[in-house]
């Protein structure tokens, strides 16, 4: 009930401020930007809000240029209609890796620069105009985001944390995310997400686990367990069941070169390093990388003569199989002592009737 009481009063509070007399043109603070930031400065002290240079990766952003780059294109509002942050941030130039840099500059352009932007801009007068819903920042905080709010308290620790503690720096961007489960089927689940005001329902998927070491499958990324590369496991999975129910009779495949020397070198690290049996498969390839081509001719060699001795091997099985063929079409087996006693006790049944 207080904390109710405490919001209505907050919001009363916001609705009493009204807009303070512009001090210069749109254009006079597009052009200069030592003048921009001076306005800027008076705006929030008039405004009766915090203002603080945000510090991303190291450097104070550059919120001149944020801002004629979005009134140059119609404003935030226009800004996010038209799908026009790529332009936005193209003038920025931050790194390719740079995957949340949408999500930052317009969390930063709304709590500092979207009231700036209703005088000086659209030369709004009267009680403040909150952001339009389309404006609201949606997406949480990436791995970058965490970094650049690190960067930040780095720069100013103690003001840093006043302004995350105090409940006046709360701009309207911020909103309350509620979520429920509706249902459950076999990859996920059926949910709805209320935020703030706007419902959304979809389907939050979840995916297998990758495979133990020691299982007989290959190792699978967690991310492509599903459709067709699921299937080309299970694929895999049917054909090393089949190979271990083939002919005990059959030729042993030929090893690689690299399987020579990875069976060389596996006995010694196993002697030498009993406990780092999982760092031997990276060890011994770092290892065959390094081989002059003058060492690999050693194992290449080997290879050689083994992938000989199969084809050997397999043309004498083939022709032990057609062997055996035209045994059995020359002299088909005879019946089963099961069968003979069945058709003995068929006999006496039918001269019984």
């Amino acid at each position: 009930m207080e904390k109710g009481v405490e919001e209505m009063v907050a919001k009363e509070a916001e609705e009493e401020k009204v807009y303070p007399v512009p001090l210069h043109s749109h254009e006079d603070v597009v052009g200069d930007r030592s003048l921009f930031m001076q306005s800027l400065r008076c705006f929030h002290s008039s405004m009766s809000t915090k203002f603080m240079i945000p510090v991303i990766g190291g450097k104070e952003l550059d919120l001149h240029l944020l801002y004629v780059e979005v009134t140059q294109r119609g404003g935030l509002a226009k800004v996010i209609e038209e799908k026009k942050w790529r332009e936005v941030i193209a003038a920025f130039k931050f790194p390719p890796t740079t995957t949340s840099a949408s999500f930052v500059l317009r969390r930063y352009y709304l709590s500092l620069l979207h009231h700036y932007e209703q005088v000086y801009y659209f030369r709004s007068q009267g009680p403040l105009i909150p952001p339009a819903a389309s404006s609201q920042t949606r997406t949480p905080p990436s791995k970058l985001e965490h970094r650049m709010l690190v960067s930040d308290s780095m720069q100013t620790p103690k003001s840093r944390k006043r302004a995350l503690d105090d409940p006046q720096s709360k701009g309207p961007y911020n909103f309350t995310v509620t979520g429920s489960i509706d249902g459950k089927f076999e990859y996920g689940y059926m949910v709805t997400v209320k935020i703030g005001s706007e419902t959304l329902r979809g389907v939050l998927y979840h995916v297998q686990q990758p495979l133990s070491a020691s299982s007989s499958l290959t190792t699978v990324a967690p991310e492509t367990l599903n459709g067709p590369n699921l299937d080309m496991t299970r694929t895999r999975r049917r054909r090393r069941r089949g190979w271990r129910h083939r002919d005990p009779a059959h030729p042993k495949p030929n090893r690689s070169a690299y399987n020579f020397f990875f069976a060389e070198k596996h006995s010694k690290l196993k002697t030498l390093y009993p406990q780092r049996e999982r760092e031997f498969s990276k060890m011994i390839g770092e290892s065959w990388n390094k081989l002059s081509e003058e060492e690999r001719t050693v194992y290449r060699d080997f290879g050689q003569k083994d992938k000989e001795r199969y084809k050997r091997e397999m043309q004498e099985y083939k022709e032990r199989l057609k062997l055996d063929q035209s045994k059995e079409v020359a002299n088909p087996a005879e019946p089963s002592k099961a069968a003979t006693e069945e058709a003995k006790a068929l006999v006496l049944l039918s001269g019984a009737n």
